[in-house]
């Protein structure tokens, strides 16, 4: 899927208006966060954060490494 955006303003800063069709294709709704990165190709758009799922990764590791020392805790 290809989509021409285009920059407008916005209050003092510009931006870019997301149409409907985008926004169900990134399962985004208003209010959402997007991630920016930039990549040899150009720029990705995505919901997803990958710092965030890393400390997710690492958090579920520890917590199934440590789980008995969890359940006597949560008594």
């Amino acid at each position: 899927m290809e989509i021409e955006l285009k920059v407008t303003t916005i209050g003092n800063s510009a931006g870019i208006i997301l149409p409907k069709e985008l926004l169900a294709e990134l399962s985004l709704e208003k209010g959402d966060t997007l991630y920016a990165t930039s990549t040899p190709d150009g720029i990705h758009l995505t919901p997803y954060n990958a710092e965030f799922a890393e400390q997710i990764r690492i958090a579920q590791q520890i917590m199934r490494k440590n789980r008995n020392a969890l359940r006597k805790l949560a008594k």
